[in-house]
């Protein structure tokens, strides 16, 4: 079930949100905690029901492991704790990797040794990265001793939760149990109805007006070069660009959705997306893009590996291999590895040019040439994130410096015209959680959150940011329901959005 599908919209989300709330008032907290954790299953069973064992055994299976775990850490020396954690990682990770990469390996070894053994067309269960990830932190903190007391519905509840349960965030579960526990939580507020439908409605305009519009001339040019065809200067640039912001638009729409969906019920999930494309480097890229699972790679891959501990070098190879493996977490295929590794690869030079050039980008020239540099590299990078095999993306790089005077046309005036609204959009336009930082939208709203980032302050009230910012009223209402009702006008198909695929 898709958030921008008819029947999501306008059947599961109203009246899940409607029984929750008078199961809440009627039964109590526990009791809406499990009808959601039923309105979940079914959300997730109506793509495919014949992996709801699979979701439900690995819940249960690493509910009673954890138990285990937290069993034996009190005993001297720790006991079984590592064999144990091990033990649920590698069953976790293994369920991973038959489901997602049986036939990547497969293909692989035939390509490098000649063999002619058959695919095996595994079906991709939905979510399983996703889920998988957040299974993994949840095991290796209850052996670190970090999870607090919760019972198997509040489990449930972290690793089924609709909103967060298809492409992230990878909520952590300090995160969720922090906020079951909470008397407040699952009752109606009309607050959080009105902010959680406020923050959905500016994701769904994102995903159905901006992102599916430009799918096509993105989907065009790279179906153009997996078809084995040369691509024209123009065309390449297009289609890079396109898919840029196509994916900008579908992954921050989907983010907006997903705390908006969960903030109807009280629950706040944590800031995944936060104009990345505004990012002065590659590592302040990676701490706006995909935030959650950045913070995942981190604590529990780059920091096991060793981090920054044992000397420069070292730590150049952990950011390398972080990121490679990083890249094949988002799909089974050598483009994704190579997309990760083009990134490492972008963090080790970012890293060593911080070592050698200390002066600080303060000033406006210097901000807009980082910025631009930061997303020239990006969008490069895009390619073979996008592009359906190694091949097609060199013949997008090709076409990307075949430049020939016959480029400068009417046509390329109309492109640079709609490329300046874009960039418009993304580097200059407050996002979501800026235009509602009054109102704490995400879990990470933290005053050290705030004051991080000046951007997510309100400002003085003679500024027009705090004139414009979000709050309960007839002009706010007017913006929401036009850019809902432009969403809903548009809905002429109902696409996945880009991460479901991962």
């Amino acid at each position: 079930m898709l958030f921008n599908s008819p029947v999501f919209l306008f059947a599961f989300l109203p009246l899940t949100a409607a029984i929750c709330f008078l199961v809440r008032a009627r039964l109590g907290r526990e009791a809406s905690l499990a009808f959601l954790v039923l309105a979940s299953l079914f959300f997730y069973g109506w793509w495919n029901p014949a992996y709801l064992p699979l979701l439900m055994g690995l819940a249960v299976f690493n509910f009673v492991l954890a138990r285990f775990i937290m069993a034996e850490r009190i005993k001297p020396g720790g006991g079984l704790k590592n064999i144990l954690v091990t033990f649920g990682v590698t069953v976790d990770l293994g369920a991973l990797a038959y489901f997602k990469y049986t036939d990547f390996l497969i293909s692989t070894t035939n390509a490098v040794a000649g063999t002619d053994w058959s695919l095996q067309h595994i079906i991709l269960p939905l979510a399983i990265s996703f889920f998988t990830f957040q299974k993994v932190a949840y095991l290796v903190d209850a052996g670190r001793g970090h999870v607090v007391p919760h019972d198997f519905l509040e489990y449930c509840f972290f690793v089924m939760f609709f909103p967060q349960l298809i492409a992230g965030p990878i909520v952590h579960h300090h995160e969720i149990f922090a906020q079951t526990k909470n008397e407040r939580s699952f009752r109606f507020d009309y607050m959080n109805v009105a902010i959680g439908l406020t923050i959905f409605s500016i994701g769904l305009f994102k995903k159905v007006v901006f992102a599916d519009n430009l799918a096509p001339l993105a989907s065009s040019v790279f179906a153009q070069a997996g078809a084995g065809h040369e691509v024209d200067f123009l065309r390449a640039w297009e289609g890079m660009l396109a898919y840029t912001f196509q994916l900008y638009f579908d992954f921050s729409g989907y983010c907006d959705m997903a705390i908006g969906a969960s903030r109807i019920f009280g629950i706040k999930l944590p800031l995944n997306f936060h104009s990345p494309y505004q990012s002065t480097s590659i590592i302040d890229f990676w701490r706006r893009w995909h935030m959650t699972l950045s913070r995942f790679l981190r604590d529990y891959l780059y920091f096991s590996l060793g981090g920054n501990r044992k000397g420069r070098a070292r730590r150049y190879l952990n950011l390398f291999l972080t990121m490679a493996i990083g890249g094949l977490w988002h799909g089974a295929a050598w483009t994704f590895v190579f997309w990760g590794a083009i990134h490492g690869l972008m963090l080790i030079v970012n890293h060593g040019w911080r070592a050698i050039w200390t002066k600080p980008i303060n000033t406006w020239w210097s901000h807009g040439i980082a910025r631009t540099i930061t997303f020239i590299c990006v969008a490069l990078a895009w390619v073979f994130f996008r592009a359906p095999d190694t091949q097609a993306a060199l013949l997008i790089y090709k076409g990307l410096v075949a430049w020939s005077p016959d480029v400068l046309s009417p046509a390329l005036a109309k492109d640079l015209l709609w490329l300046s609204l874009w960039m418009f959009i993304v580097w200059f336009l407050p996002n979501t959680q800026q235009w509602l930082a009054r109102v704490h939208p995400a879990f990470d709203f933290t005053s050290n959150d705030l004051r991080a980032d000046p951007l997510l302050v309100p400002v003085a009230a003679s500024s027009w940011r705090r004139v414009l910012a979000w709050r309960p009223g007839f002009v706010q209402a007017i913006i929401v329901g036009a850019a809902a009702a432009t969403s809903l006008l548009s809905l002429q198909h109902v696409s996945e959005f880009l991460y479901f695929q991962f």
